[in-house]
């Protein structure tokens, strides 16, 4: 996967070779290939058919573990918000920012996770992916909130670079779920860069500190 990333990046989006699953089908081949054990050529697009439809289904994901308790949590912040709020407005929304292809939305769905967000935004159709600084803005804009500024806005992930430090760098918030401890990661890209604060071990532990107050931002 990674000679593919940095020969056709973003599932080869700007390639006029390639679209998103043909950059699948020719990952899958080379990685049989490679391997020892080469997929025919007669059957090559049929099973990378199969696999890019398996890969849409919960089958092939999971749950991070803490996650939908506090996708739950949120929600109700939202709606509890929303009752005070004399238009009845979420004081704030939820959305996903992922470098995936197009299949993110059925996947959402098929995750039984897509009625918590108000937006997801895959790299391929943004043309741009993580830690690139306008695919936050995109978001920002998907947010439909009016006058939100970036240091409003809190992205949570578990890459160091492509969600920690890239959400830093475009202005936001950033909280990252990592298993590597805090001093490890500091030690590693540099404390200027990744502040122990708010480096957390599980989502269960991020959870129990937002709603508590614990973080200062």
């Amino acid at each position: 996967m990674q000679k593919m990333n940095r020969w056709y990046p973003n599932f080869g989006r700007n390639s006029a070779l390639m679209e998103w699953h043909q950059w699948w089908r020719q990952l899958i081949s080379n990685t049989f290939a490679e391997s020892g054990s080469p997929i025919p050529e007669d059957k090559i697009d049929s099973f990378t058919k199969h696999l890019l439809e398996l890969y849409k289904t919960s089958s092939c994901w999971q749950h991070c573990n803490g996650s939908v308790d506090l996708l739950n949590y949120l929600r109700m912040q939202q709606q509890l918000g929303a009752r005070e709020n004399a238009r009845g407005e979420y004081p704030f929304v939820m959305g996903v920012i992922s470098n995936f292809d197009p299949r993110l939305p059925k996947l959402l769905v098929n995750l039984k996770i897509d009625h918590f967000l108000e937006f997801a935004l895959n790299s391929y159709d943004c043309k741009v992916e993580k830690p690139n600084k306008e695919i936050f803005d995109m978001a920002m804009r998907a947010s439909n909130l009016n006058d939100l500024k970036p240091e409003q806005c809190l992205h949570v992930g578990d890459g160091p670079t492509t969600d920690y430090i890239a959400a830093k760098s475009a202005g936001w918030n950033a909280a990252l779920v990592h298993e590597k401890n805090a001093n490890y990661l500091t030690a590693k890209y540099g404390e200027d860069k990744i502040d122990a604060s708010f480096v957390f071990p599980s989502l269960y532990d991020f959870h129990r500190k937002l709603a508590t107050n614990s973080i200062t931002w």
